[in-house]
């Protein structure tokens, strides 16, 4: 196993950052602070950086076949138009609560987007509004999943048939049957992580079928195989980290998003908020889905 590096990039800093996406046509890369409400773009190769704001918070975000950007909101879908740096109101889940908001998500293998929602300040006997919600080109919105306290990490195996999606709150990864069309089926059990002291937060497939995730509460990263074995794990210098996606011309760098500051967590560290990258992993990972044009 060769020796892996981990560099902070950029000098940004992220009170919350997530959603992290290659843009692979374009060799750039996305990620958000969805506490300040601003979603980031840099060129690896030349240090371009640019962001464009949009109200806060955001849950997530997947690239558009057509350009752009599809956003997971408080409450609704929106696209972004990051030519003419303008975001156009989609449709809402149909709930509107103080403390419900939509949370990460992620592009499906059919150009579907999915997200889910994460429920914040419950008493211990609630149960969790909202849940899973996908969302279609026309604009139609399905409810996939319910009895979700904190959604997180929502991602596919190589060939599309499994979907994976961690409660941060239960220390719990699911795995699914999924299908173009219809509803999530068998739902089972993948990994379990009381025993790590965290909850998964973001998670991405690499091409060898191995889920990573986020063990946000430790600072470090995880490798799970297939079978829900833990393989391998990466001590991040900073104790927060959030997010992460492959990326770079040979999709062998995993980038990995950090919280300086967010409503639950705080991290003191410098670096703290800052976008890394991690490499010499000896993998690399799969093209990011984009959302289909309308």
């Amino acid at each position: 196993m060769s020796a892996i590096r981990i560099m902070r990039i950029g000098a940004t800093k992220d009170q919350l950052g997530e959603s992290p996406v290659w843009d692979e046509r374009r060799k750039r890369f996305f990620w958000i602070d969805a506490l300040a409400g601003l979603i980031r773009m840099r060129d690896p190769a030349t240090g371009l950086a640019d962001a464009f704001s949009v109200p806060a918070p955001i849950g997530s975000m997947a690239l558009r076949d057509d350009g752009g950007a599809v956003l997971a909101m408080r409450h609704g879908f929106a696209g972004y138009d990051f030519d003419k740096r303008t975001l156009i109101e989609g449709p809402s889940i149909g709930l509107d609560h103080p403390k419900l908001r939509l949370n990460d998500g992620k592009a499906d293998p059919h150009g579907r987007f999915l997200a889910g929602t994460m429920h914040s300040d419950r008493a211990q006997d609630e149960t969790p509004l909202g849940g899973l919600y996908r969302l279609d080109a026309t604009g139609a919105v399905e409810l996939l999943e319910t009895d979700l306290a904190v959604s997180n990490g929502p991602c596919f195996s190589p060939d599309g048939r499994t979907f994976y999606l961690a409660d941060s709150a239960r220390r719990m990864i699911w795995a699914y049957d999924y299908r173009a069309e219809g509803p999530l089926a068998n739902k089972r059990v993948f990994v379990e992580t009381e025993a790590q002291q965290s909850g998964c937060d973001g998670g991405t497939i690499d091409s060898e079928g191995y889920l990573w995730s986020v063990l946000v509460r430790i600072g470090k990263i995880a490798r799970f195989a297939p079978d829900g074995t833990m393989v391998r794990t990466i001590d991040m210098p900073i104790r927060h980290p959030t997010s992460l996606t492959f990326g770079g011309p040979d999709l062998d760098v995993l980038y990995v998003t950090s919280i300086s500051r967010s409503h639950a967590l705080a991290d003191d560290h410098p670096d703290a908020g800052g976008l890394f990258a991690v490499e010499g992993l000896g993998v690399r990972g799969l093209p990011a889905h984009r959302f289909a044009s309308g």
